[in-house]
């Protein structure tokens, strides 16, 4: 947990400084790829994925550690080859949990989140799960089990594995040669997150696009075939903790009014997108039919708000450093009401994004919360000790940041705002 942090420490700024590059980039050569209110709402997702993954909120229902004592067949001597062959296996492990989660309607709620994005950039990357709560898939490390790979070097190589796979979510790399029929490209994967119909469900792979070819999932990109991204049923939101179990609450729904009891059940492992009939009829949801003639999702934004949005990521990425930096320090049960605070800024001042007219509303309970953190502790969480002046500073943002809402939301019914 707290080396993890630490990590996270050191990548976060990397990961920031490379989306706010390509965004620069994408201005500097006429090809802007980023929006800035999408951009906000892929790393306010990230934020909430590293703050779950830190504090542990998650269980396997069967651990690496397990298999290896219990079916390993040899171990590998330590050194070199042990590294490789747990990266090896990792990949092969990543796909086919990724192309589960494509395929089976349930096991798409953990991954809708990561396709939500109308864009196709950096930003997005970062737009990562907090619904899977439950691991099951860790049996799809079995080869390195088997192998005896010890489970601290795949604690090592999974970060590595996943930090990887940022730098490919980007338009502004074309065709890399001979590489693309080795490892996943920046092409490979725009195909993965395309909504066209000659590119759905295909390119799974996280490292090496080898998979896909000897399973039956590759596919080229056409240079006749723009890429479009999204997902056909579009989120329309920029609250990443909303995204995270809308399809969940669609699945629930449909199975509570559908009238066959076989529907009931098996609406959770049919083909991602399946519904039962009736529900589809008297429940219709809205799909993309023409994905070259359709609107991203952008509500109106003045500057006002696209620069307050900015002002609360910045103090969202503080508050997140802080905790990275003192987990320890701030201990348990601490560090979990730190990240529940965290979610509820999250969602308070995406909802904002959004032109929620009850915002204020989800702003009320975080200065609620905010304050009565500082009241009972005495300070944020230790800040003091290094940071004196903290506790009136975070006590004065929590108070402006409910009434920015306030005035935000009554801006937005506004009449001569809206003639605007």
């Amino acid at each position: 947990m707290e080396t993890y942090g630490k990590i996270l420490l050191i990548a976060m700024p990397v990961f920031l400084f490379l989306v706010l590059l390509e965004k620069w980039y994408g201005w500097y050569r006429g090809k802007e790829t980023v929006r800035t209110m999408d951009m906000i709402s892929s790393l306010s997702s990230g934020v909430t994925n590293v703050t779950k993954d830190v504090l542990g909120l998650s269980i396997g229902l069967i651990s690496y550690e397990w298999m290896v004592d219990h079916w390993a067949l040899m171990h590998v001597s330590s050194g070199w080859l042990t590294y490789v062959i747990a990266f090896i296996a990792l990949d092969f492990a990543g796909y086919w949990i990724h192309r589960i989660a494509h395929e089976y309607n349930f096991f798409w709620n953990n991954h809708i989140i990561h396709h939500s994005s109308e864009d196709f950039n950096l930003a997005c990357a970062l737009r990562q799960s907090i619904s899977s709560i439950v691991k099951l898939f860790t049996v799809f490390l079995l080869p390195a089990a088997l192998l005896g790979v010890p489970g601290t070097v795949v604690a090592i190589v999974a970060p590595l594995h996943l930090f990887a796979q940022f730098w490919y979510h980007t338009e502004h790399i074309n065709r890399m040669g001979f590489l693309e029929k080795i490892i996943v490209t920046p092409s490979h994967h725009r195909v993965h997150h395309a909504i066209n119909p000659q590119y759905m469900d295909k390119n799974y792979g996280q490292i090496f696009i080898i998979w896909d070819k000897l399973f039956g999932t590759y596919q080229e990109e056409l240079q006749e075939v723009p890429a479009v991204y999204g997902i056909t049923r579009p989120v329309r939101t920029w609250n990443p903790i909303k995204i995270n179990f809308m399809h969940l609450w669609l699945l629930i729904r449909d199975a509570w009014y559908t009238q066959s009891w076989r529907d009931k059940w098996r609406i959770w492992l049919m083909p991602t997108g399946w519904r039962p009939a009736d529900v589809a009829e008297r429940f219709p949801v809205y799909k993309i039919e023409d994905v070259y003639h359709f609107e991203k999702y952008a509500p109106d934004s003045s500057r006002f708000r696209t620069g307050w949005s900015v002002f609360q990521l910045i103090v969202l990425l503080l508050l997140l450093s802080y905790l990275f930096g003192h987990i320890a320090a701030i201990g348990s049960p601490g560090i979990f009401w730190y990240g529940l605070f965290l979610f509820l800024h999250v969602y308070a001042f995406t909802e904002l994004m959004d032109r929620n007219p009850y915002a204020w509303c989800w702003e009320l309970l975080k200065a609620v919360c905010g304050i009565y953190l500082l009241y009972i502790q005495g300070s944020w969480f230790g800040m003091d000790a290094y940071f004196a002046a903290s506790t009136p500073i975070l006590g004065s943002y929590f108070i402006l940041s409910f009434l920015v809402s306030v005035y935000s939301s009554y801006a937005d019914r506004s009449p001569a705002m809206k003639a605007a």
